[in-house]
């Protein structure tokens, strides 16, 4: 397989890719990682004349804390964020989602930001950013702007993002205290493999009982879902096993499955039920241990 011919462009700033590739149209994509993006154009199945690489603005690829928020820029790759201490000791749920990702030589090269924009429904990030009420920052032609990362998506392969638009960073809210968060995933089998559901789970405890929870499915749906029914399942009870159980009821109800070669509709959901209630007793053990 060969790339096609295309032209290459490496600008040294968010403003002037952004004019850029407005300029382009829509025949140029930004080129992160290019994991997925490379190899699609190698098999043909994505049309582009211009490539606008990110890798000439370095900044893109910062982790830090910045008070009571962790910014993740778009360009940092998944083992950066696998590994980051900040994020491991802030929000360690989104490093084991990072990990989960293809090898480490695939770690080493894409993105957290190629990982949301890509928008596959199967995406392992995503979920564990929407549990923790992650935001993500865009940067276009207009302007900058930040939504809710569960407003980013719009559908399988499909953001919010126009015509010269870029994602600079993924934002999440440092956890109050009391709160713990999971990721659980099921593939057909060990090591390099799509998940066929997954599962992240957060819940914050105070005197006792739930006080806030959020449950967001990974390869269930058109997009990463946020489970709401399940999650009102939780607010305001004690956690138990039964609580948790009616929860994951709800959640594989929730969930919106295709029937596909790697699982059938009632299948997917019985996986959902079942990695609901493990993400939640994981969650429960960091929310009581005092850690996110």
């Amino acid at each position: 397989m060969r790339l096609p011919e295309l032209s290459y462009h490496r600008p040294t700033s968010v403003s002037q890719a952004c004019a850029l590739a407005a300029s382009l149209g829509d025949g140029a994509r930004f080129l992160a990682g290019g994991t997925e993006l490379l190899t699609e154009l190698k098999r043909g199945r994505t049309e582009v004349r211009h490539l606008v690489s990110l890798t000439g603005i370095p900044a893109l690829g910062r982790i830090r804390r910045d008070g009571d928020l962790m910014r993740i820029g778009g360009l940092a790759t998944l083992e950066a964020v696998a590994r980051s201490d900040e994020i491991r000791e802030v929000y360690p749920v989104l490093a084991e989602a990072a990990a989960w990702i293809g090898c480490l030589q695939i770690r080493e090269q894409a993105t957290i930001g190629g990982n949301f924009c890509g928008a596959v429904p199967c995406a392992d990030t995503p979920p564990a950013g929407l549990v923790g009420g992650a935001r993500v920052k865009i940067a276009g032609p207009g302007g900058e702007r930040a939504l809710p990362a569960e407003e980013f998506f719009v559908g399988p392969r499909q953001t919010v993002l126009g015509t010269g638009d870029v994602l600079t960073e993924v934002l999440i809210p440092v956890p109050e205290a009391g709160f713990g968060a999971a990721y659980e995933r099921f593939a057909l089998r060990r090591g390099m493999a799509v998940a066929v559901a997954s599962v992240a789970a957060g819940v914050r405890l105070s005197g006792g009982t739930i006080a806030a929870a959020r449950l967001a499915l990974g390869a269930v749906a058109p997009v990463p879902l946020l489970a709401t029914a399940a999650a009102a399942e939780l607010v305001g009870q004690p956690p138990s096993a039964g609580v948790f159980a009616r929860a994951a009821d709800a959640a594989a109800a929730e969930a919106k499955p295709i029937c596909d070669v790697r699982g059938s509709e009632e299948y997917r959901r019985s996986v959902v039920r079942v990695l609901t209630r493990r993400a939640l007793e994981r969650a429960l053990v960091r929310a009581e241990g005092g850690g996110a």
